[in-house]
């Protein structure tokens, strides 16, 4: 009926959407687009979201359907309007514009949101930290309303946004046709009146595809392989480093503007804030691990499973952005290149995003051309197909950015190495470094990447220098590896790398940054700094540090100990020919491989995908202790297996419906074997003591385990017993 009445509406005026809930006017000092905004409900019938719809001006003819572009705020922020510059342009291209407030932020339950936070249609309407089973499906199910009255093409969805809104867009490309239900399991994306949804485009900006490893890296991410996973291929690097800086400026808005629970074990951010604030060790503690657990699981598009391909993705990210860098599109993209390199997915990189970022409008009116490009040709098919490519400009200060650079994949946009090598032992000593250059590169209060420090190298600091650079510079464009021995003694230590640049005058500028937590260390250590576009000019110097911290930037260990470096060899890929500037500009020599990973598709020069995929199975009978479920796995097939698992088993025959006993993730290598140990849920303890309270011959549990395995297209759901502890069993 609501799309009857949308069509043959004759005024300017569109009727009111959602049910009637949110009214539509047209807007003369902009255009005549027509804004809908209100409070419309959600897809549990009670939580309330605040949400704006910005449709085109009234036309002549049939008023909808259109397609839409979601555009989606970021932390700290609320729904998009005509404040908006982009939101305007779309609706007077012809788009159809949808926005809203997250839970627990604006008018959607937010701190300020009074009284209405107090109302029952707020109980639910806390912040989830963007998670696929809450906000991202709010998204899809109001999406999908709109499409049952008229104003959306079911199948012609865009969705865009920053930061927090980028992340957003990750989810919702990932999950393409998809939606996952509270219990994480994934069904087709339909509406409420039987229509399918799909998302055709999305392009988001200065996203995270893991928002585990841009809060806490532990640098196992690297730039030129498959897949890469925050607990590596083979399920066992260690928790990272936090982000003290950011993280503590997240929570800090967080707290005092938006709305998080402290009741809901799967959303408690202040529980969560405070646990990783106490600091190392985190592997082998049980709430350090469920956290990293339940934020790759439900808050990181890189998760979801990824049996289909995504929607066309054009991702952008910022060099200097500190929070959410650029090797958070990479990791996305190298995965869906080699396994569907058919999928259309590009890159844009350039000197913007959140802090120490510059955001130059003239880089960003470049990159919003792209933009409109992408969403026009995949959402009302004008234009060329935009294909897959890499663009990138360049990070300047007193010059505008240099590009844009553009090859067809990330390899092929950097053809040259530089290469450092130094055989000599270096040993950085725990609390070395000088605070007053941490404070000046700390991407908090305004700093830039223009910031200068002294260029002193710094006491128990190893230091690596290149020769100045010679007659016309070369430019940096890609992410600094180093190759080294490194032996740490302390499992809890880190290392974090700064690449600078060092002027004639004696003052350098932080070109990169990295942080790896070395673990038990071992005979050769890879791992990158954060990708950069950089220009090294003629006479700079370009230095590589290794500190034991890079406060307050980063949190310094509880437990540093000294790590010794030897035959290290610094790469930098560069966008000079190899043989450029009298033979310093090298060919790429082959990449280290850690064990369990494989090389991205580009860097084997095929065409053919790489990533071959294996399904996970049942290596043994799964049994519980009183605080852990184990569950033995094999990894099947040529392929490694990466999923979310969950145990679900009534207490009595007659109850209503099983309990969630316990859930976590899995990474496998091929052929692995592993025994997941999963932390009990607090309903999955009490079944198990109520079972051992009934006597020593209740040693078993019936239940359904439920893989959501990325080999498998549809969830595996299997009838299986949980054998029980001895009544005298503790651990």
């Amino acid at each position: 009926m609501a799309a009857a009445v949308l069509v043959a509406a004759p005024s300017a005026e569109a009727a009111p959407l959602f049910g009637g809930s949110v009214g539509c006017v047209a807007q003369p000092a902009n255009g005549n687009v027509r804004l809908c905004s209100g409070i419309a409900k959600t897809w549990d019938g009670q939580t309330k979201i605040d949400v704006n719809v910005v449709l085109p001006p009234q036309p002549a003819g049939a008023d909808g359907p259109y397609p839409l572009i979601g555009d989606f705020h970021g932390w700290g922020g609320e729904k998009l309007g005509l404040a908006d510059p982009g939101v305007q342009g779309w609706a007077e291209r012809g788009y159809a514009v949808f926005s809203m407030s997250d839970r627990g932020w604006g008018n959607s339950c937010s701190a300020s949101d009074l009284p209405d936070r107090l109302l029952p249609t707020c109980e639910h309407g806390y912040n989830h930290l963007m998670d696929d089973r809450y906000e991202v499906r709010d998204a899809q199910y109001l999406i999908s309303v709109l499409a049952d009255e008229g104003v959306a093409q079911p199948q012609r969805i865009g969705a865009t946004g920053m930061s927090y809104g980028g992340g957003i867009s990750m989810a919702l490309a990932a999950l393409r046709n998809r939606t996952m239900l509270p219990d994480g399991s994934l069904v087709p994306w339909t509406s409420p009146g039987g229509k399918a949804m799909a998302v055709a485009a999305a392009v988001p900006q200065w996203p995270w595809s893991d928002l585990a490893y841009s809060l806490m890296p532990n640098g196992r991410t690297l730039d030129y392989v498959a897949d890469a996973p925050y607990k590596g291929p083979n399920g066992d690097a260690p928790v990272g480093i936090e982000k003290t800086s950011f993280v503590s400026g997240l929570f800090s808005v967080g707290a005092t503007t938006s709305n998080f629970s402290t009741t809901d074990s799967e959303a408690d951010v202040p529980a969560w804030y405070a646990r990783i604030n106490v600091g190392e060790p985190y592997d082998g503690d049980p709430t350090a691990e469920s956290i990293v657990e339940q934020i790759t699981t439900f808050h990181s598009s890189y998760y979801i499973n990824h049996a289909e391909p995504p929607a066309p993705l054009l991702i952008q990210s910022g060099w200097n952005d500190d929070l959410f860098p650029a090797d958070e599109a990479l990791r996305f993209y190298n995965r869906t290149r080699s396994q569907y390199p058919g999928d259309p997915i590009s890159l844009f990189f350039m000197d913007d995003g959140h802090a120490r970022s510059q955001n130059k409008p003239a880089d960003i009116a470049v990159f919003e051309a792209r933009l409109n490009a992408w969403f026009d040709h995949y959402l009302k098919g004008e234009g060329a197909a935009p294909g897959s490519s890499v663009e990138t400009l360049t990070t300047t200060c007193s010059a505008p950015s240099g590009g844009p650079y553009t090859a067809s994949g990330w390899k092929d946009i950097a053809p040259g190495e530089i290469r450092l090598d130094s055989a000599a032992a270096q040993t950085i000593v725990p609390g070395a470094g000088d605070p007053t250059a941490g404070t000046a590169f700390d991407p908090i209060a305004g700093k830039t990447p223009c910031t200068t420090a002294s260029a002193t190298d710094q006491t128990g600091v190893a230091n690596y220098r290149l020769a100045p650079t010679p007659a016309g510079g070369f430019t940096l464009m890609g992410s600094p590896t180093i190759v080294a021995n490194v032996e740490s003694t302390g499992p809890e230590s880190e290392l974090a790398a700064r690449l600078v640049d060092v002027a004639p005058g004696g003052t350098e500028t932080l070109v990169a940054r990295g942080l790896y937590r070395p673990g038990a260390g071992g005979p050769i250590t890879v791992f990158q700094l954060h990708p950069q576009g950089y220009h090294f000019a003629a006479g700079d110097i370009a230095k590589l540090e290794l500190l034991p911290s890079d406060a307050p930037y980063a949190r310094a260990s509880n437990a540093q100990t000294p790590i010794v470096v030897s035959n290290l060899e610094l790469r930098l890929p560069v966008v000079e020919q190899p043989g450029s500037l009298g033979g310093l500009i090298q060919t790429p020599v082959p990449k280290v491989l850690p064990p369990g990973y494989q090389l991205a598709t580009e860097y084997l020069g095929g065409a053919a995908p790489v990533v071959k995929v294996g399904t996970a199975g049942l290596a043994g009978p799964i049994r519980a202790t009183r605080k852990k479920l184990i569950v033995p796995l094999r990894c099947h097939g040529e392929g490694s297996c990466s999923g979310t698992i969950a145990m679900r088993a009534k207490g009595r025959p007659k109850a209503k419906r099983p309990r969630l006993v316990a859930r976590g993730s899995y990474a496998m290598a091929a052929g692995q074997v592993v025994r997941l140990r999963l932390p009990l849920t607090k309903a999955g303890r009490k079944l198990v003591a109520a079972r051992l309270a009934k006597g020593a011959r209740r040693t078993k549990l019936r239940g359904r385990l439920e893989l959501n395995d990325a080999g498998l297209p549809t969830r595996l759901d299997l009838a299986r017993t949980i054998k029980l502890p001895r009544k005298h069993a503790h651990r």
